[in-house]
């Protein structure tokens, strides 16, 4: 009977709830020292060098999915919002990573648009995919402990979690001068569950990795 050899190379996916990561990409802008936003290839390698830290040589951790999640706003609200250019920018950079995106229509019938139902349709499609795919690892970009039953499952069915997640809290203008207040907290409960949580203010903070070139990465120069 020929012998069936496993495959030494680590499988990761990653999933980004759009809104937190915008938030945090903000954050960096406009509310830490850096003052840069956030590099999606940077972060991308920045996975690979976390996971390969934990299980493997980096050469046998490559990234074989990734999605990206958000409510998007009718092409009349983004125009009125000035927010129509930036949107498609930023769309075209997920393009060229090979980032798969997913939108939902924002549901702007009330005085303050509302993203309603993407935390539900990300692990929908990430827990098909796992099961699917056999993912080793899924890298989940969130925050909120309803992405708790998400991770449990991906648990439950051997894909380990890692968790990227800021603790943050700012103030910032806009361009009309119109004063924002952000503050942002991971669950415990969603730490608690992953596999590899990984406290992305720390690491990037950290006087022991300053110049360090994979967290310099994170943000565009």
């Amino acid at each position: 009977m020929e012998t069936v050899t496993q495959s030494p190379l680590l499988r990761i996916a990653i999933f980004y709830d759009g809104s937190y990561i915008s938030s945090v990409s903000n954050f960096y802008k406009y509310g830490h020292s850096r003052r840069a936003r956030l590099n999606i290839y940077g972060l991308h390698n920045f996975i690979k060098h976390k996971v390969a830290e934990k299980e493997v040589d980096p050469a046998y951790a490559q990234i074989v999915e990734a999605h990206y999640f958000r409510g998007k706003f009718s092409t009349d609200a983004a125009i009125r919002a000035k927010k129509l250019e930036a949107d498609r920018r930023f769309e075209e950079v997920l393009t060229r990573a090979g980032v798969i995106q997913h939108y939902f229509p924002m549901d702007e019938r009330g005085p303050r648009p509302e993203e309603r139902g993407i935390d539900v349709w990300l692990s929908l499609e990430a827990y098909d995919l796992a099961v699917h795919k056999r993912f080793d690892v899924l890298t989940l970009v969130a925050c909120d402990g309803d992405y708790v039953p998400l991770v449990r499952k991906l648990n439950a069915i051997g894909t380990r979690v890692m968790l990227l997640a800021w603790d943050f809290k700012y103030s910032w203008s806009d361009e009309d001068n119109v004063p924002h207040n952000v503050e942002t907290r991971t669950a415990q409960s969603l730490i608690q569950e992953c596999s590899y949580p990984i406290m992305m203010m720390e690491e990037i903070d950290s006087r022991a990795k300053r110049h360090d070139a994979v967290i310099d990465n994170l943000f565009l120069a």
